[in-house]
């Protein structure tokens, strides 16, 4: 069947999608924008979303997503990979530079996922000043504590708890996950989310800038956590998330000076305009594994 361009079919517990371009799963689920998909033995991913475990591969133009129905694509798959967008004509319009060309040539597959509004929060927060896999850790840990089990492939997975799950909790149980300081933030979020003091399902509809005022109520949300929180649940594109180690790769490919963070992102509005989102995950990655900006 065809389903908004994509060329889809069933097979026993899987879905395969035809000529599927710009995807390189690796790419995706290793870039830094999400914490959830384990890569497997033979280079495939396995993660969970919105309470469903998938796994995913994909060779050749091919996407395989098993443990799916065509249902599930329409559903979760379809949005959640981004496969309504053209990303050769996002990288086409972002081609203006000898360092945006070796970017996308080198993170040639990335795509930006659709997440969850809330597990993005929850995630970003337990970031701070944190590294990767032990990110990974702590969210698998609340999702095993709080979240529901799901079984597959003869293992358990967990769905992410929702924010009455975890501010039931409580300090003491939280900080069993290993999220450190971070623990009080969480807890203080899961409370602002369950009384309406801050309604995530509104930030859409809010320009961008007024939307990450919004995210920076929740304690432990500064302006680069709350513009991951945007872009990595596709809430808004235009945001460019700056810490100080992509302050330096920027400092280093574009203004070959020390520049201030206000700097930094009037650049990236100007130069990159609403692809800003994009270009920030190609530079990222680029810079990310072949260390730039780390002298």
């Amino acid at each position: 069947m065809d389903y908004k361009g994509c060329k889809v079919k069933e097979e026993k517990d899987r879905v395969i999608v035809e000529n599927v371009q710009d995807f390189d799963p690796v790419h995706i689920f290793e870039c830094g924008q999400c914490f959830r998909w384990v890569r497997q033995p033979d280079n495939s991913f396995t993660g969970v979303v919105r309470g469903k475990v998938a796994n995913i591969s994909y060779q050749n133009g091919t996407l395989v997503i098993k443990n799916s129905s065509l249902k599930d694509f329409q559903d979760i798959w379809f949005e959640y990979l981004d496969l309504g967008r053209d990303y050769g004509e996002i990288k086409a319009l972002l081609d203006k530079d000898e360092h945006m060309k070796k970017a996308m040539e080198y993170g040639y597959g990335i795509r930006i996922l659709k997440q969850d509004l809330w597990e993005v929060l929850i995630s970003f927060i337990i970031s701070a000043n944190n590294r990767i896999p032990m990110i990974m850790k702590t969210v698998a840990a609340m999702s095993k504590l709080y979240g529901d089990e799901i079984q597959y492939d003869g293992m358990a997975y967990y769905s992410f708890p929702g924010a009455d799950k975890l501010f039931e909790a409580g300090i003491e149980e939280l900080e069993a996950c290993r999220g450190g300081f971070r623990c009080k933030y969480i807890l203080n979020t899961a409370r602002m989310v369950k009384n309406g003091e801050v309604r995530l399902e509104e930030l859409e509809g809010m320009d961008t800038g007024k939307a990450r005022e919004e995210l920076m109520k929740f304690p432990g949300v500064g302006p680069k956590v709350a513009d991951c929180v945007l872009l990595y649940s596709g809430t808004k594109q235009d945001v460019f998330p700056t810490d100080v180690w992509v302050k330096r790769v920027m400092e280093e490919l574009y203004f070959k000076r020390e520049a201030s963070f206000k700097e930094i992102q009037d650049f990236a509005s100007s130069y990159f305009g609403d692809l800003a989102g994009f270009a920030q995950q190609y530079l990222f990655y680029y810079a990310r594994e072949n260390r730039i900006g780390t002298k």
